[in-house]
């Protein structure tokens, strides 16, 4: 029988982005992790920006030292964070695209173009332990560039679906869902494990949990923003249920 199993990872970044919109300590991201993994959360999901806008460096060495459950460290392809995650070795490491200028990623990963470059950023991470994510768009050039360097899982950005269907268009809304289910089919056909993430609520989550290729969603935005009227515990059960029912 095959594995059905759908992961959640709970992306933090924007517990931080609250803390750090007034300074201090509070509220602390690392509580938000440890209250998602209690909620049934398989995975933590952290990015350190360049700029350390949200997830700060101590962020990264308190989470790793207090969450027994994965971490996913989300970087840029730079020197700087290649060092940082060869120093702390987490569970994976998720390449992404970074722009100063922008309020959250846009898009996916450029991996054709940069292959040869990725392919040495990635082999030092890999020879560390650590699982190595690249996140692209639903483009078959893109995932077969992924594959050719090495990467172990790919997650497919799913924020064009979801903008769709918040804005009510929601013919590109399918179109979308139709790429991201072919992409998913493929990616898992090359051997590539899928996740997929970016912008999904309890009204996009069902369609992209239903796709059976799709092992992990990782989702953080709206539950921290949902936390705020139901509390985190409670908001992840409900992404959690949505998710298994999408599932079976």
């Amino acid at each position: 029988m095959a594995d059905t199993t759908l992961r959640l990872g709970v992306n933090i970044d924007h517990v931080a982005t609250l803390r750090n919109a007034r300074g201090g300590a509070v509220p602390d991201p690392v509580r938000a992790a440890l209250m998602a993994q209690t909620a049934g959360a398989d995975g933590i999901t952290a990015h350190l920006r360049e700029d350390r806008r949200h997830i700060v460096d101590a962020d990264i060495e308190a989470l790793m030292d207090q969450i027994s459950i994965p971490l996913n460290f989300e970087m840029a392809a730079t020197e700087e964070m290649q060092k940082i995650a060869l120093h702390h070795k987490p569970h994976a490491v998720c390449i992404v695209p970074e722009k100063r200028e922008e309020r959250t990623t846009e898009g996916g990963l450029e991996v054709a173009r940069e292959e040869n470059k990725l392919a040495h950023f990635i082999a030092p991470l890999r020879d560390a332990g650590c699982r190595v994510s690249i996140f692209i768009g639903a483009d078959a050039k893109q995932i077969e560039a992924a594959n050719r360097i090495g990467a172990e899982v790919i997650e497919l950005h799913t924020g064009a679906y979801c903008d769709a269907h918040a804005e009510g268009d929601f013919a590109t809304r399918d179109r979308e869902l139709v790429a991201l289910c072919e992409m998913a089919t493929y990616a898992h056909s090359l051997g590539l494990e899928v996740h997929a993430g970016h912008g999904l609520t309890y009204e996009t989550v069902e369609p992209i949990a239903a796709l059976p290729e799709v092992k992990e969603l990782n989702i953080g935005h709206f539950l921290i923003g949902e936390a705020v009227f139901r509390g985190l515990e409670s908001a992840i059960s409900e992404m959690r249920r949505l998710m298994e029912a999408a599932r079976s």
